[in-house]
């Protein structure tokens, strides 16, 4: 394979000067839930708990890695913090562990985001991998069984941005997917208002290249949960075959969407390029791009500057056609991810607090003038802000 391989660009830790936005209901297409509703009216599974999405219809906030902007991701503080501030949608990233466990972790590079480089035991485990076209060197998921990453800590992986989140670095253990349906189903039964998750399965194609595939570990898990088999699921990923694969197991089910995430570049999904095919992301959010994804998916989610793009000297230019042709072709669009941080931000909203200044009046107004685009929902690294700009 040659060349398009997907440099820091494919992750949204590439993507991390972008902001996102919003627009619309909840589960699958209207004419799945009429089919279902006779049937089962309650999907929530939990008599009497508020459904996501009840009552008007407003764009769904997604907790990205929780509430990352104010907890080390992917952590139950993070988790927990998103929901109490009001999150429709809290999101586990999943990598598989060397005993095949999927665990909460951003990507496989383990260095940034917990303290293993202070656990003289694993020293030994330090290498250099390239993972969907991203070099680094230190310590992967995949080298450690589940065990062995329970003895390690989580840590914040901006704290130059987030020193407050920082303050709680070594609190927190490595989370699985598991532990995080039981703790969103406690939540749900506690706070009586039904969580969503919307996993994102990581790597699928070098995870299956190392032996431990994702996919079918991961729809066992959905099987084995009630609260996965009857409440709101998005999976997503910047794969293909992997959603395809997921739809031909799963079906339409009320509770379930597909999401296709995409970037606006001229760059293939990893599992395209490793087929040797020529399929571009780029041509994937043209009409057409649009009305194939919509053929196996149910929401497409790009980085919000493909939606309102930047001019050159870092403020909004004019809104792309992106929100009105995956409407078009039936696609929901929610588009990834608002940060808080003047660093963030579009420079209409910052403000002269300095670079690194966590900035929520801007955050909001920004979240807001990309609501008005017609957007369905939006990851954000505050749901507490994304949850304001909707008020």
């Amino acid at each position: 394979m040659n060349g398009l391989y997907l440099p820091q660009r494919l992750s949204r830790r590439g993507f991390i000067q972008t902001a996102a936005a919003a627009g619309a209901a909840l589960m699958l297409p209207g004419s799945v839930l009429a089919a279902t509703a006779s049937a089962s009216p309650d999907l929530s599974g939990m008599p009497g708990v508020g459904a996501v999405g009840a009552g008007p219809k407003t764009p769904l906030v997604f907790g990205h890695r929780g509430a990352s902007a104010l907890r080390p991701e992917h952590t139950l503080a993070s988790y927990a913090k998103a929901i109490a501030d009001g999150a429709d949608y809290i999101e586990p990233d999943l990598c598989s562990t060397r005993d095949g466990v999927l665990v909460a972790r951003h990507e496989a590079f383990l260095s940034e985001t917990t303290d293993v480089a202070s656990h003289p035991e694993f020293a030994s485990r330090k290498t250099r991998k390239t993972i969907d076209g991203e070099t680094h060197e230190g310590w992967f998921v995949d080298d450690f069984t589940l065990a062995e990453l329970k003895t390690l800590r989580a840590v914040e992986r901006l704290p130059q941005y987030r020193p407050g989140s920082a303050r709680y670095d070594g609190m927190f253990q490595v989370l699985t997917f598991e532990e995080i349906i039981d703790f969103t189903a406690a939540e749900a039964a506690a706070r009586g208002r039904i969580i969503g998750l919307v996993p994102e399965l990581k790597h699928s194609t070098y995870f299956a290249s190392v032996g431990l595939p994702l996919e079918d570990r991961f729809l066992s898990i959905l099987a084995a949960h009630d609260y996965t088999r009857r409440n709101p699921v998005q999976i997503q990923s910047f794969e293909v075959a992997n959603l395809k694969y997921m739809r031909g197991k799963l079906g339409q089910r009320a509770n379930l969407r597909l999401m296709q995430l995409v970037i606006a570049e001229n760059v293939r999904p990893m599992d395209v390029a490793k087929a040797g095919g020529t399929l571009t992301f780029a041509q994937m959010c043209t009409p057409a791009g649009l009305r194939d994804i919509a053929q196996y998916a149910d929401v497409v989610a790009p980085p919000t500057r493909a939606l309102i793009p930047l001019k050159k000297d870092g403020s909004l230019d004019q809104t792309s056609s992106l929100v009105d042709d995956a409407h078009k072709v039936g696609l929901r669009v929610e588009p990834w991810t608002f940060r808080p941080e003047n660093h963030f931000l579009a420079a209409d909203f910052r403000n002269n607090a300095g670079d690194t200044a966590r900035n929520e009046a801007g955050s909001i107004a920004e979240i807001k003038r990309y609501i008005a685009t017609g957007m369905d929902g939006f990851f954000t690294d505050d749901p507490a802000l994304g949850r304001a700009a909707l008020a």
